[in-house]
């Protein structure tokens, strides 16, 4: 009897731990993610095929692509979605920030990335200032 009760009791704590550990999978922080999708507004950047992406919240990107046509859509508001370039070590630099901003140093700091783009959706035709 003793037996099931304890087979019992690990098998619930068994499940638990795998609750746990799927739902923790899905909290993932933008931050972290390898592939994003970000919105704001495109203009051209300082190379050859380099354009910024600054968001609403005032987080710039670095965006670059060889399949999207992101000369097309300098001056509108797009949502794209690529790939962070060096995803992890980006999310430990926003992590630092984070952390930073939590103890009342650079308030002001924002996200900042790199990003190879592989789709792209225009939003708006301008953008909104």
């Amino acid at each position: 009897m003793k037996g099931k009760i304890a087979a019992g009791f690990i098998a619930v704590m068994m499940f638990a731990t795998v609750v746990a550990l799927a739902t923790a999978q899905d909290t993932t922080k933008a931050t972290h993610k390898k592939t994003r999708t970000l919105t704001g507004c495109l203009q051209k950047g300082e190379g050859t095929n380099e354009y910024n992406l600054t968001t609403k919240g005032g987080a710039t990107w670095e965006i670059k692509s060889d399949s999207v046509k992101l000369d097309d859509h300098v001056g509108h508001t797009v949502a794209v979605t690529g790939v962070v370039s060096h995803h992890k070590e980006h999310a430990m630099k926003e992590d630092a920030k984070a952390e930073m901003k939590e103890h009342g140093m650079d308030k002001d700091a924002k996200e900042h990335g790199h990003m190879t783009a592989t789709a792209l959706t225009m939003v708006s035709d301008s953008c909104q200032k």
